[in-house]
């Protein structure tokens, strides 16, 4: 999930030595008297043991035999003290030389629950598309998109989401755990210590990240390769926050508007039931030469501005008219009003074809949240504490932060932040000829727009092997995964990157 960053980074927006997690955690929780914080003012109740129970699902007609396992890891500062503790949900099967893959979603303030329970888990709960209510039951059901056939799972939920905590106040919990470079290298650690706790160390390795979490893959494959000594085999970004930058300089950079332009024709080709891949070509082609040299010219070229306006008009199905007060540079949150004003509904940021009723319709601007995050709060937590606390067992009674927006609060937006992690994956690529990438996108996400990805990675020396950095797209937006033909075809694409067939 994410915002712009400077609205808070929530909803997509060191030392590697002892510094943070221990290498070998017990997964016993401390006597009462050595509680983690109990010294420091915190009356926070233990952590439970790891718990495990035994499950099946059937996927691709495959029964799938495995072991669910939910437990923690503790994150200790330089003098070894507990200041932290992140909570794991894994789920692995018996079998020779199975890979492990590391799943984090984004935020920040985001738990790894909707990766889990919607995207790649055995089990998934309804959310995210149109139709879907919070009040629907909070079922889980085999889910067919999984990848446990092919790959063991870990999902990580960073402190302040899900059940993770910690254990210093709020001032030094920014200075841990909520701010760009303690966030990567804690959270890198934790994947380290996973992998020696469990003899998983020769394991073939993955990591799959969204939207903010794709933001932090290519930071955590880079800080793993190069300070840890832990070397990924390939990395699944989905929906990714690549480049924060780009979105900058509106005025006068054409770039802002050609990240958005193709998602919202794409869902306007949709409601027209028009939407493919060749649509999308021809699309991507406009946007990124008439469009983007017309937007340059400016004032200079009156004709081909008045020509640049009505073909974005009849790419979008907008009002000509909106679109020529707009300059034919459509504003994301202006759009998801305008486009459904007339029926009294709102668009979202994350899937534009996904609406709500506009409590506010005669405010100048909106003033509610956002349909999807407002929806899948109630279903995914419901979810995902029936199956902690009562499948698995592992009994704790504190708040679950499916989405946490005290984390967004207390983020520290440093300057590094701006940069993004486009670095990251060149170098990350550059250091290891094996790595292979895979960026996955819905057309229709207005939040993290695919279009990014396509210029960033068109950007990039091909290294020997051009295909082993990807771009696929598919019909959805944010979470297109919730779609049972995209999440088939996510599955098709990542079964590739794993060399399953």
């Amino acid at each position: 999930m994410r915002k712009p960053l400077q609205t808070s980074l929530l909803a997509a927006l060191l030392l590697a030595g002892f510094h943070h997690s221990a290498l070998a955690a017990d997964s016993k929780p401390p006597a009462a008297a050595e509680a983690p914080g109990v010294s420091d003012g915190f009356q926070l109740p233990p952590f439970p043991a790891d718990a495990h129970v035994s499950q099946s699902t059937t996927a691709d007609g495959r029964t799938l035999k495995y072991t669910a396992t939910v437990g923690s890891l503790p994150v200790r500062d330089e003098k070894g003290k507990v200041i932290a503790q992140v909570m794991f949900t894994a789920y692995t099967m018996p079998g020779k030389n199975r890979p492990v893959t590391f799943a984090l979603n984004g935020g920040p303030g985001a738990s790894s629950v909707y990766l889990n329970l919607g995207a790649i888990g055995p089990k998934k709960v309804k959310f995210g598309v149109e139709g879907d209510n919070p009040s629907d039951p909070a079922t889980l059901h085999d889910n067919p998109g999984t990848w446990l056939g092919f790959t063991d799972l870990v999902f990580i939920d960073p402190v302040g989401t899900g059940f993770s905590r910690a254990l210093v106040d709020d001032k030094e919990a920014t200075k841990q755990f909520y701010s760009t470079d303690s966030d990567i290298q804690y959270l890198s650690r934790i994947v380290y210590d996973w992998l020696v706790k469990n003899g998983r160390m020769e394991s073939r390795k993955y990591l799959v990240g969204e939207s903010y979490g794709g933001f932090r893959g290519p930071r955590i494959t880079d800080y793993l390769q190069t300070r840890l000594g832990v070397a990924m085999n390939g990395v699944v970004l989905l929906s990714p926050y690549l480049d924060p930058a780009a979105s900058d300089d509106e005025n006068v950079s054409p770039l802002p508007w050609m990240l958005t332009l193709p998602s919202i024709a794409a869902a306007h080709l949709e409601r027209e039931h028009k939407l493919t891949a060749a649509a999308m070509q021809t699309i991507i082609d406009y946007t990124r030469s008439t469009y983007a040299t017309t937007l340059m010219q400016g004032r200079a070229n009156p004709a081909a501005t008045e020509a640049m306006i009505h073909k974005v008009a009849e790419l979008t199905g907008l009002d000509p008219l909106f679109v020529k007060r707009s300059g034919g540079r459509i504003e994301t949150q202006a759009y998801l009003r305008e486009v459904y004003r007339a029926e009294g509904k709102l668009g979202s940021r994350y899937d534009s074809n996904v609406t709500a009723w506009d409590p506010f319709p005669y405010a100048p601007h909106q003033r509610s949240g956002d349909p999807i995050l407002n929806g899948i709060i109630a279903p995914t937590t419901t979810a995902m504490v029936n199956f902690v606390t009562r499948t698995v067992g592992w009994k704790y009674d504190g708040r679950y932060n499916a989405l946490s927006y005290e984390v967004g609060r207390l983020w520290h937006e440093d300057d590094d932040a701006r940069l993004g992690s486009t670095k990251q994956l060149r170098e990350s690529v550059a250091n290891d000829p094996g790595l292979r990438v895979l960026i996955a996108h819905g057309w229709d996400d207005l939040s993290c727009p695919f279009m990014a990805s396509v210029l960033i990675v068109d950007q990039m020396p091909a290294m020997g092997d051009p295909t082993r950095v990807q771009v696929k797209e598919y019909p959805g937006g944010h979470m297109f995964y919730a779609r049972p033909d995209s999440q088939a075809d996510l599955l098709r694409d990542v079964k590739s990157l794993y060399g399953v067939h």
